[in-house]
């Protein structure tokens, strides 16, 4: 990792957000002690210390955009990319060539950045125990803890080796459980993934007493800094979404019953995620929750979601730097089924006439401003439980009616209970997650090498490992 982002401390996102908003990063030297207290020495300090490692999680560089909207669906196929477009080097997997090679370096070191000050921050509550009721202090060490292991998982399901019997020994990614300013080792694949289930199952126990708030009972403000510390708490790493991180982590790791032991407490708390309704669905056509805000477990407010989709996805964007996918893809992946919620809703050619093929609405804002859901990006659904669970039963029929839950809940009919249950679950994963960045992490998860094209012509091969980055690759 570059040595000047192993310097980065938690003060400096603090002061950023107490005193010149979020656009602007200060780059505080560790001699700095006396505004370190002034942070730490109370809780509205610590609240906004907790808020900028979430806004941080935000950012366009992680889940803000290239690990949900863009880089990471271009790796799974989702969109026709033009030659010109500059995504175009990812999705023909020219990882070395610019800009690829500079766009991974940056999803890199802004993960990394984040570690490093989730690391300070949990540390400044051990060095200033007692500001915080330990109740707080134990919800609040909980998050952190989860975003550690939730970024480094990520790290490792990106850049790491395929994870099954023989390359989860494989060289991967460091792990970072301290600010120190020192370059850690890489580690073989299991072992990182040990120290993410350690780091889950510390926050698990420390969430135990977490309650969660369904979303819009304190809808964030949607003007200035978003305090994620006071919103919902499905905008929050909480005991549900340590839950279902669990049971992703199992799944990765080949361990069905631990994962389908976890998918099933969340599903049985499914109504503190409810599904969208038909009415939402299908007859709301100016204020849509086309993200389904209501079935998220956890996910983050990207307060400049509507510019990345103005420069992403709207009609206006020209053929050659448009992302939408080649029209008989889309077609195939949804089985030409209007009825299903996901196309319906997210999917549509511009009344405009501006585009002959249908574009992606998921991200278009609403007309009601006032909206809780606006600026939402979910990062675990309930509908994952679902097909955790489908996946790990040891039954394959009730595999398929774990799917037929979702599918329900996607105004689709049931699937017979003779089915296959792997053939179905990869095209709900197809359809489900678009704009989520889910579902080339199924691919690899399953070594699933060839794929529909997202030219539209034929299958191509994936290159499902992401190098390191020179930035990392070069101080080894």
């Amino acid at each position: 990792m570059k040595k000047n982002y192993i310097k980065l401390f938690i003060t400096a996102v603090v002061l950023s957000l107490l005193f010149g908003g979020c656009k602007k990063f200060l780059n505080v030297q560790p001699e700095d002690k006396v505004l370190e207290t002034q942070v730490f020495s109370n809780k509205n300090g610590i609240n906004t210390a907790l808020n900028g490692l979430y806004i941080n999680l935000a950012k366009a560089d992680l889940y803000g955009e290239n690990l949900t909207l863009s880089t990471v669906e271009v790796l799974a196929q989702r969109y026709n990319v033009s030659s010109t477009h500059n995504l175009y080097k990812i999705a023909t997997y020219a990882y070395a060539d610019k800009p690829a090679s500079t766009k991974f370096d940056a999803i890199w070191t802004q993960a990394y950045s984040n570690i490093l000050n989730i690391n300070s921050f949990l540390e400044n509550l051990e060095k200033y125990k007692g500001v915080l009721d330990e109740k707080t202090e134990s919800l609040y060490k909980g998050e952190a803890l989860a975003m550690r292991a939730f970024l480094h998982f990520d790290l490792l399901r990106l850049y790491g080796p395929k994870y099954n019997s023989v390359d989860s020994t494989k060289q991967s990614i460091p792990y970072y459980e301290n600010s120190q300013s020192k370059i850690n080792p890489l580690l073989p694949a299991n072992q990182v993934m040990q120290k993410v289930l350690s780091d889950l199952l510390s926050a698990d126990a420390l969430l135990k007493n977490d309650v969660i708030i369904t979303l819009g009972v304190n809808p964030p403000p949607l003007n200035g800094d978003v305090d994620f510390v006071n919103n919902g708490r499905n905008y929050r790493l909480n005991y549900y979404a340590v839950k279902g991180l669990l049971a992703r982590v199992y799944l990765y790791r080949g361990d069905k019953v631990s994962a389908l032991a976890a998918a099933k407490l969340v599903i049985q708390q499914a109504d503190k995620f409810k599904w969208t309704t038909t009415t939402n669905a299908l007859s709301e056509k100016v204020n849509p929750d086309r993200v389904f805000t209501s079935e998220m477990i956890f996910g983050v407010m990207n307060t400049q979601l509507y510019n990345s989709y103005l420069t992403i996805f709207d009609p206006s964007v020209t053929d050659a730097n448009i992302l939408a996918p080649a029209a008989t893809r889309l077609t195939t992946v949804f089985e030409s089924n209007e009825s299903d919620y996901r196309y319906n809703l997210n999917w549509q050619i511009p009344s405009t006439g501006i585009k002959s093929y249908r574009t992606f609405y998921k991200y278009a804002d609403v007309v009601d401003k006032a909206k809780t859901f606006r600026f939402t990006v979910s990062l675990l659904k309930i509908s994952e439980m679902y097909y955790i669970a489908a996946e790990c039963e040891p039954v394959a029929a009730d595999g398929i009616n774990q799917l037929n839950i979702v599918r329900f809940n996607r105004g689709l009919t049931n699937l017979a209970t003779t089915a296959n249950v792997n053939t179905e679950l990869q095209k709900e994963y197809q359809k489900e997650f678009f704009g989520e960045g889910q579902l080339f992490y199924y691919y690899k998860r399953r070594n699933v090498t060839s794929v529909g094209n997202g030219t539209g012509s034929g299958n191509i091969t994936i290159v499902p490992v992401v190098p390191l980055p020179l930035s990392e690759s070069q101080y080894r």
